[in-house]
């Protein structure tokens, strides 16, 4: 089923990823489109200042735990996704951790340690993850752990990129136990002079962290089908680029988002083949998911 209005939203929200899909053919970009659609739904919805909005995540988290909920009718964006669900059968347990993940994002957020992030990362990245795994066809049983780790390896990037416009919606993600004082959300928006080399040493830490997912989630791509092997190498070496671009430039997180050019995502794209070699998988580094226990798709 193509989907014009959602490869739409891709290409206009989701740029790194979009540039990505052009290499999946049209089937399962169409699909990567359509569930994209739906997260950038959600993410908008948690984000924006409609009185409602609540209200409104509450009824999609019931929609997706019980499909004849007046919700899945009511918002055309649930409905779809449900739909997409049942036709690649992406698990509703991990699209329910994904809204409770927006719905924490409703109130103020001042993480305290690297567990609560990791936690975190997995509700709102990490099973978007899990839910691309069936989008792409993926049916070996290993795949879900490494999918995990890219997703949570991107939202760490998120979270490194967006330090300054996160702060101004009262959210610090960075844990207090990576700070020797207390730094408030206040006080890392006001981006006073004082404030700049400790929250860049924490975004530095963040960055390192995201590299330990990133190096597990390439070795875990090796499990995907062909067909989607080389969108997803690309995929991940674009967005660990914002990061690698954000050390680079000196860590200057008080000056906004880092942003990857065209010219890079060519230049990586073809360097991205390289990749395509096929190593022997090794076990999934169980240490990688010990902070995640109980959650969508971690034994």
């Amino acid at each position: 089923m193509d989907n014009p209005q959602a490869k739409q939203v891709l290409a206009r929200h989701g740029k790194s990823f979009y540039w990505a899909s052009l290499f999946l053919g049209s089937e399962l970009a169409d699909r990567a489109a359509r569930l994209y659609q739906f997260c950038r739904f959600v993410d908008d919805l948690a984000d924006g200042d409609l009185p409602d909005r609540l209200d409104s995540l509450e009824d999609i988290r019931a929609g997706l735990t019980d499909p004849q909920h007046p919700a899945v009718a009511a918002i055309p964006e649930l409905g779809a996704f449900m739909a997409l669900a049942t036709e690649t059968n992406i698990p509703l347990n991990a699209a329910a951790e994904l809204l409770d993940g927006m719905l924490r994002d409703q109130h103020p957020t001042a993480l305290e340690s690297e567990a609560e992030l990791l936690r975190y990362c997995h509700a709102v990245a990490g099973t978007v993850g899990l839910m691309m795994c069936r989008v792409l066809n993926c049916q070996h049983p290993r795949a879900d752990h490494f999918a995990i780790d890219l997703g949570i390896a991107m939202q760490l990037t998120n979270i490194a990129r967006d330090v300054l416009e996160d702060a101004e919606m009262d959210r610090r993600y960075l844990p207090a136990s990576w700070f020797d004082t207390a730094m408030s959300p206040a006080t890392i928006a006001r981006a006073a002079n004082d404030t700049h080399l400790p929250v860049a040493s924490a975004v530095n830490q963040l960055l390192e962290l995201a590299e330990e997912y990133y190096a597990s989630a390439l070795l875990g791509i090796h499990l995907l089908p062909l067909r989607s092997r080389f969108s997803i190498i690309v995929a991940l070496r674009v967005y660990r680029q914002i990061g690698r671009q954000l050390k680079r430039g000196g860590l200057q997180w008080w000056r906004g988002r880092t942003v990857v050019s065209k010219l890079a995502k060519v230049r990586l794209s073809v360097s991205s083949l390289i990749d395509l070699a096929p190593p022997t998988v090794p076990a999934h580094e169980a240490r990688l998911h010990e902070h995640l226990k109980g959650l969508a798709g971690v034994e």
